[in-house]
């Protein structure tokens, strides 16, 4: 079989650690790729997580190493430096290891699309079952949850197929943000791209990314929504990757971009603003 091309077409440094006495464990086990945080810390929670013999029950205990940590009996290995995947989800795929009902998910297509020794990956948010496009992957909960933070301010673009009767000026308003029946969406770069009828197809850039934001935004304004695709998280893009189809992104660019990251705020400053 012929090799795909990488339409993106030695190890990196991990990402910058805190200074200090250590850090707390559910961030290393993010850190590692054993799971995203709010997950590590229900195995915490299960009683999953020991140091040596010992059960650890906090996931705020501070630890300098993960030297003598074992999740389910087994040793975490060392951290790797934060990679990222580029894949292309197909409609009808639940972003989820599993599923209740037995749908397919993207680990099913994962299974034939990544090369054998790659990392354990984690989706960087989420694409709903009846959406396709880019969907990032990382081997890193701590890249995954910067990424995945509105105070990130990271743009997804996305591209949807609709019917019904709209214009660009209609559009244009989504940039003073919008309410749905009680939920207040934000800015929203809507252009159209193309109309035959009342059929057209509408480009959508935003940062927030709440559940089906999309979907809801444009049902809102008397559209049917009969495709919908993302084709960009932040510097990342779908190209021509085939669907189904999973590609690793440069390291450089990977490290380029955790550059521009905003650093996520600490417990302090979120008490602060709350309290504001």
């Amino acid at each position: 079989m012929a090799k795909r091309r990488n339409p993106y077409a030695k190890p990196a440094e991990p990402l910058q650690r805190l200074e200090g006495e250590g850090e707390r464990i559910a961030k290393l086990l993010a850190r590692a790729g054993v799971a995203s945080r709010r997950e590590v810390e229900r195995l915490i929670a299960e009683g999953r997580v020991k140091q040596g013999d010992e059960v650890i029950t906090t996931p705020a205990m501070l630890l300098t190493s993960l030297n003598g940590i074992t999740v389910d009996g087994e040793p975490v290995q060392k951290p790797q430096a934060a990679q990222l995947y580029a894949f292309h989800k197909p409609e009808g795929l639940i972003t989820a290891e599993r599923d209740p009902a037995g749908r397919p998910t993207i680990y099913t297509a994962l299974r034939n699309a990544l090369p054998e020794g790659t990392p354990r990956l984690m989706p960087v948010g989420r694409l709903d079952l009846a959406t396709e496009g880019l969907l990032l992957l990382t081997n890193d909960g701590e890249l995954k949850r910067a990424m995945e933070l509105p105070s990130s301010g990271i743009p997804r673009t996305y591209r949807a197929r609709t019917f019904g009767d709209i214009t660009q000026d209609q559009l244009e308003q989504l940039m003073e943000g919008i309410e749905v029946e009680g939920v207040f969406y934000g800015r929203i770069d809507a252009n159209m791209e193309r109309r035959t009828g009342r059929n057209q197809w509408i480009e959508l850039t935003l940062t927030e990314g709440k559940n089906r934001e999309v979907r809801r935004v444009l049902e809102a304004l008397g559209l049917q929504v009969s495709r919908l695709m993302r084709t960009k998280y932040g510097p990342f893009e779908l190209l021509d990757l085939a669907r189904g189809q999973a590609v690793q992104i440069p390291q450089k660019m990977v490290d380029n971009f955790i550059k521009t990251l905003k650093p996520a705020p600490t417990r302090e400053e979120r008490q602060k603003g709350e309290g504001a």
